[in-house]
Protein backbone atom coordinates (compact mmCIF):
# COMPACT_ATOMS: atom_id res chain seq x y z
CA UNK A 1 0.00 0.00 0.00
CA UNK A 2 1.32 3.46 -1.26
CA UNK A 3 1.64 5.96 1.26
CA UNK A 4 2.55 9.68 0.86
CA UNK A 5 3.16 12.19 3.63
CA UNK A 6 3.70 15.79 3.59
CA UNK A 7 5.51 17.97 5.77
CA UNK A 8 7.45 21.43 6.24
CA UNK A 9 4.30 23.65 6.12
CA UNK A 10 3.66 26.31 8.38
CA UNK A 11 2.50 29.80 9.50
CA UNK A 12 4.94 32.26 7.54
CA UNK A 13 4.49 36.04 6.16
CA UNK A 14 4.01 37.03 3.11
CA UNK A 15 7.34 37.21 0.79
CA UNK A 16 8.45 34.49 2.47
CA UNK A 17 9.64 30.94 1.20
CA UNK A 18 8.88 27.73 2.24
CA UNK A 19 9.77 23.91 1.21
CA UNK A 20 7.50 21.09 1.34
CA UNK A 21 8.17 17.96 0.98
CA UNK A 22 6.52 14.52 -0.03
CA UNK A 23 8.07 11.23 1.26
CA UNK A 24 7.03 8.19 -0.25
CA UNK A 25 6.82 4.99 1.22
CA UNK A 26 7.51 3.07 -2.11
CA UNK A 27 9.21 4.04 -5.15
CA UNK A 28 7.87 7.23 -7.14
CA UNK A 29 6.27 7.46 -10.38
CA UNK A 30 4.62 10.88 -11.42
CA UNK A 31 4.15 13.05 -8.26
CA UNK A 32 1.90 16.03 -8.17
CA UNK A 33 1.16 18.64 -5.72
CA UNK A 34 -2.10 20.10 -5.39
CA UNK A 35 -3.48 22.31 -3.28
CA UNK A 36 -7.06 23.38 -1.55
CA UNK A 37 -7.52 26.91 -0.63
CA UNK A 38 -10.45 28.14 2.13
CA UNK A 39 -13.66 28.17 0.12
CA UNK A 40 -11.67 26.41 -2.80
CA UNK A 41 -11.79 23.38 -4.55
CA UNK A 42 -8.60 21.51 -4.73
CA UNK A 43 -5.94 23.07 -7.63
CA UNK A 44 -3.53 21.84 -9.69
CA UNK A 45 0.39 23.38 -8.53
CA UNK A 46 2.95 21.26 -9.58
CA UNK A 47 4.20 17.94 -11.07
CA UNK A 48 7.24 16.31 -11.93
CA UNK A 49 7.83 13.04 -13.85
CA UNK A 50 9.49 9.60 -12.84
CA UNK A 51 12.78 10.75 -13.98
CA UNK A 52 12.62 14.72 -13.38
CA UNK A 53 12.93 15.73 -16.91
CA UNK A 54 9.54 16.81 -17.39
CA UNK A 55 7.99 19.61 -14.80
CA UNK A 56 4.25 21.60 -15.18
CA UNK A 57 3.53 24.47 -12.75
CA UNK A 58 0.06 26.12 -12.36
CA UNK A 59 0.55 29.71 -13.60
CA UNK A 60 -0.32 31.03 -10.33
CA UNK A 61 3.29 29.47 -9.19
CA UNK A 62 5.21 29.24 -11.98
CA UNK A 63 8.21 31.40 -11.89
CA UNK A 64 8.20 31.96 -7.99
CA UNK A 65 8.51 27.88 -7.13
CA UNK A 66 10.70 24.93 -8.22
CA UNK A 67 10.20 21.24 -8.12
CA UNK A 68 12.93 18.58 -7.73
CA UNK A 69 12.84 15.07 -6.75
CA UNK A 70 15.47 12.38 -5.14
CA UNK A 71 14.15 9.05 -6.15
CA UNK A 72 16.77 7.35 -3.82
CA UNK A 73 14.89 9.12 -0.72
CA UNK A 74 11.58 8.83 -2.00
CA UNK A 75 10.85 12.09 -1.74
CA UNK A 76 9.72 15.28 -3.92
CA UNK A 77 10.16 18.75 -2.99
CA UNK A 78 8.32 21.38 -3.85
CA UNK A 79 10.26 25.26 -3.31
CA UNK A 80 7.90 28.35 -3.11
CA UNK A 81 9.01 31.31 -2.78
CA UNK A 82 7.87 35.07 -2.11
CA UNK A 83 4.29 33.95 -0.70
CA UNK A 84 1.05 35.64 -1.05
CA UNK A 85 -2.04 35.21 1.43
CA UNK A 86 -3.50 33.76 -1.57
CA UNK A 87 -0.75 30.79 -1.15
CA UNK A 88 -2.70 29.69 1.76
CA UNK A 89 -3.80 26.16 1.63
CA UNK A 90 -3.51 22.60 2.71
CA UNK A 91 -1.01 21.57 0.36
CA UNK A 92 -1.74 18.05 -1.10
CA UNK A 93 1.35 15.49 -2.93
CA UNK A 94 0.07 12.88 -5.61
CA UNK A 95 1.10 10.28 -6.93
CA UNK A 96 0.21 9.07 -10.52
CA UNK A 97 1.31 5.76 -11.74
CA UNK A 98 0.52 5.66 -15.59
CA UNK A 99 1.59 8.42 -17.99
CA UNK A 100 3.03 11.20 -17.71
CA UNK A 101 2.59 14.42 -15.07
CA UNK A 102 -0.81 15.40 -15.13
CA UNK A 103 -2.58 18.51 -14.21
CA UNK A 104 -6.06 16.84 -13.33
CA UNK A 105 -6.50 15.36 -9.71
CA UNK A 106 -8.33 12.85 -11.05
CA UNK A 107 -5.65 11.33 -12.88
CA UNK A 108 -3.51 10.59 -9.67
CA UNK A 109 -3.84 7.34 -7.75
CA UNK A 110 -2.74 7.84 -4.37
CA UNK A 111 -2.91 10.92 -1.79
CA UNK A 112 -1.02 12.12 1.36
CA UNK A 113 -3.39 14.05 4.03
CA UNK A 114 -1.99 17.22 3.41
CA UNK A 115 0.21 19.70 5.22
CA UNK A 116 -0.78 23.57 5.86
CA UNK A 117 0.65 26.54 4.99
CA UNK A 118 -0.85 29.83 6.27
CA UNK A 119 0.73 33.23 4.70
CA UNK A 120 -0.34 36.27 6.55
CA UNK A 121 -0.44 39.51 5.03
Amino acid sequence: QVQLVESGGGLVQAGDSLRLSCAASTPSFNMGWFRQRPGKEREFVAAISRDGRMTLFADSVKGRSTLSRDNAKRSVDLQMNSLKPEDTAVYYCAMRLLGAPSRSENEYDFWGQGTQVTVSS
